[in-house]
């Protein structure tokens, strides 16, 4: 039989670290001491924790049978797909870049490509792999090309508005109000109603008084990934007015001119010696005042064919 005091130190060099891991606390100063404890660490902050996310590429094309991409004048916008407080939604990026490629966290977004007037959507989702998107915007281009005669008009001597008609109404919606000739505009595939006015850049008919009577309209329709030209022809001469003592004599000042159509409608109402006006092809009427008498003649405009109309004094 085993002595009590040979079977307690078997225990002790069988338990080892175990029998020191339950050892009492060791005594200081007839006080106990308890083991440290180390302190949690912080939890990560929203700045300091990893964000997954990929990378997103987009491109653009005009047809669904494009096999190229357009190569410039794509607007990407990428936006969060979830609305905001008040119904809009945050923009997260956007580029000029014909292609875009941009490294998005995890998450949906709605993505919209615009090409001028033309524009698509589509609704994408990042979760931790690459997305390579193409949107098919359905475009085509249109080019105007302004002549008075023969001669192209340049930019800033038209006003041109693009509208999309509607059954019995022509200028239903206007989608482009500055068009410029001789440019190519991008529009979504579709009918469109167009309508040139010719500016007056003659002196005293700037800012909001410089719109004539010469007004060119069109109708034609836009095929999604082709370019149409349309040519639009304006008929129109500049005039200047003359009150005058005898014919080929000098101008009288401060003259008060109305050009009126013949049936009475005002086209025009200018002041001074010999002011001048673009007018569309056609016959008109003019009136001259000064000092309370009241002169008047006929005259007619040949398109190209600018010249002086005189009024005679007698």
């Amino acid at each position: 039989m085993k002595s009590p005091i040979l079977v307690t130190l078997a225990m002790l060099l069988a338990g080892g670290a175990a029998a020191q891991t339950l050892a009492p606390p060791a005594q200081q100063k007839g006080r106990s001491v308890k083991p440290a404890i180390p302190a949690p660490a912080p939890a990560p902050t929203e700045e300091e924790k990893p964000v997954a996310g990929a990378t997103l590429r987009l491109s653009a094309a005009l047809t669904q049978n494009d096999s190229l991409a357009i190569r410039s004048g794509v607007v990407w916008r990428i936006f969060e797909d979830s609305s905001q407080p008040d119904g809009s939604r945050k923009l997260v990026a956007e580029s000029r870049e014909a292609n875009y490629s941009g490294q998005l966290p995890d998450g949906a977004y709605i993505v919209h490509a615009a090409f001028g007037l033309a524009g698509a959507t589509r609704r994408i989702v990042i979760d931790g792999r690459n997305v390579s998107e193409r949107l098919t915007l359905n475009a085509g281009g249109l080019k105007l090309i302004d002549l008075l005669g023969d001669t192209q008009l340049p930019a800033q001597r038209l006003a041109i508005s693009i509208y999309v008609p509607e059954r019995g109404n022509s200028e239903a919606k206007l989608v482009l109000a500055n068009a410029r000739s001789g440019e190519i505009i991008s529009l979504p595939e579709g009918a469109y109603h167009i309508v040139s006015t010719l500016l007056d850049v003659s002196q005293g008919s700037q800012g909001d008084n410089n719109t004539t009577n010469s007004v060119v309209t069109a109708d034609l329709r836009v095929p999604a990934g082709k370019v149409i030209e349309a040519t639009l022809r304006h008929r129109a001469a500049t005039m200047t007015l003359k009150l005058v003592k005898t014919p080929g004599g000098e101008a009288l000042a401060n003259t008060f001119f109305s050009v009126l159509t013949p049936g009475g409608d005002v086209i025009r109402e200018l002041i001074g010696a010999f002011p001048s006006l673009a007018l569309a092809e056609g016959e008109y009427v003019a009136i001259a005042r000064r000092e309370g008498k009241t002169f008047q003649t006929t005259f007619k405009v040949t398109s190209t064919q600018d010249r002086d109309v005189e009024i005679s004094a007698q």
